[in-house]
């Protein structure tokens, strides 16, 4: 079969669909990936994919939309795939409608968060709730990242079979690495004793940045690396000012160490991972920072909740407030004992659970076992071409 793997950016393709691409092929199927255009994308065809570009736009620009909408039915036309599976909100909507006004047989959607879960004016979460239910009606399969995400689209009718498949990483790549440890540490002249936070995400607001970096003011004996950079495409405001009063009060126990590629050997230079975003789907960064062997204090939403057990493998606090936050980094970087005993129960938690072969053999199963059903029987009455 021929299976379009269609998302909004380039970062998303290459970080979060492409073991899905490679799953779909080993499994001897002709699979696209489409995108808007970024750097990123040079990985992924160097793995031998084909990818093709459309003008994708993360925002509620009409214009935008109508722009990428015609491109997006422009090219299933071209291509006359058997399945269109579609990612992300906007890229999902517009995906999934041009699939089936092009009459693909198998129109598939992951939602990787609902932007009606998301923090916002009742108006656009309401909007978006409008769009995912009306989506719903033309998608014949539907997953979810999360559980709860699962929960919700068949508690809100978006999808009568709503499927959690989950998120998974390479136990192979990210792990505790005592060698990575000592080198990473001795290239950014850390003290191999000092205590080390990590953060790694982009550098948008909804990641909790503000709070992270106020809180870190009331962490003294740790010092923070924030791995990642801001997107062309991300939205909000910047966090310039956050980071120039940061680097004032905490001088060089800040390191903003940009957008790498060797994020298992930082992990494993690292001692505890933070990620206290306001909202997610199932977070990629808690999972390798879990296989790593770190304890993680992650905020009590949709997603982490279901990845952190609070008080065995990491802590749980409320998003968008800076003191909970500063005291479970606090006690965290005073027990060298509990940073132990949390980070093993999340390494094997997220061993059993979010393994990306086992999760990717899953998701594989899933789109085609359904994907087949829907394929048409040829008549063996009809005479031939």
């Amino acid at each position: 079969m021929k299976i379009l793997e269609v998302t909004n950016v380039d970062f998303s393709l290459r970080h979060f669909l492409l073991p899905l691409m490679r799953g779909l092929r080993a499994e001897g199927h002709e699979v696209i990936g489409v995108c808007a255009d970024g750097p990123l994308l040079a990985e992924v065809r160097d793995e031998g994919f084909r990818v093709e570009t459309v003008p994708m736009a993360r925002s509620f620009s009409p214009l935008a939309q109508i722009e990428a909408f015609t491109a997006l039915m422009t090219l299933i036309r071209q291509e006359q795939p058997d399945i269109v599976h579609a990612h992300m909100p906007i890229s999902g909507l517009l995906a999934r409608l041009a699939a089936k006004l092009c009459g693909v047989q198998c129109v598939a959607y992951t939602c990787h968060g609902f932007l009606f879960n998301q923090p916002g004016s009742m108006p656009r979460r309401g909007l978006s709730l409008a769009l995912e239910w009306m989506a719903g009606r033309i998608t014949d399969q539907y997953f979810t990242v999360s559980t709860q995400e699962a929960e919700d689209a068949q508690r809100l009718h978006i999808h009568p079979k709503p499927l959690a498949l989950g998120n998974g990483r390479d136990p192979a790549s990210f792990h505790p690495d005592p060698e990575a440890r000592q080198r990473i540490r001795a290239e950014l002249g850390v003290s191999p004793n000092a205590v080390v936070i990590v953060a790694v995400s982009r550098l948008v607001r909804h990641k909790g940045y503000p709070e992270l970096l106020e809180a870190m003011e009331q962490v003294p004996g740790a010092e923070l690396w924030v791995v990642g950079e801001r997107l062309a495409s991300d939205h909000g405001s910047s966090l310039d000012e956050n980071f120039a009063r940061a680097e004032r009060e905490l001088g060089g126990r800040l390191r903003r160490l940009g957008y790498r590629r060797d994020i298992p050997a930082l992990l494993a230079a690292a001692d505890i991972f933070v990620l206290p975003s306001h909202f997610e789907g199932l977070p990629m960064s808690v999972i390798e920072a879990m296989l790593c062997g770190l304890p993680v204090v992650a905020t009590d939403i949709r997603g982490p909740r279901e990845q952190v057990v609070n008080g065995r493998t990491g802590l749980l606090v409320p998003f968008g407030e800076v003191a909970p936050l500063a005291r479970a980094l606090l006690r965290l970087v005073r027990d060298s004992d509990l940073r132990y005993r949390m980070g093993n129960s999340g390494r094997i938690r997220a061993q059993s659970r979010y393994d990306e072969a086992t999760v990717t053999a899953h998701a594989v199963a899933a789109l085609l076992d359904n994907a087949k059903d829907k394929k048409p029987v040829p008549d063996p009455q009809a005479a031939p071409h």
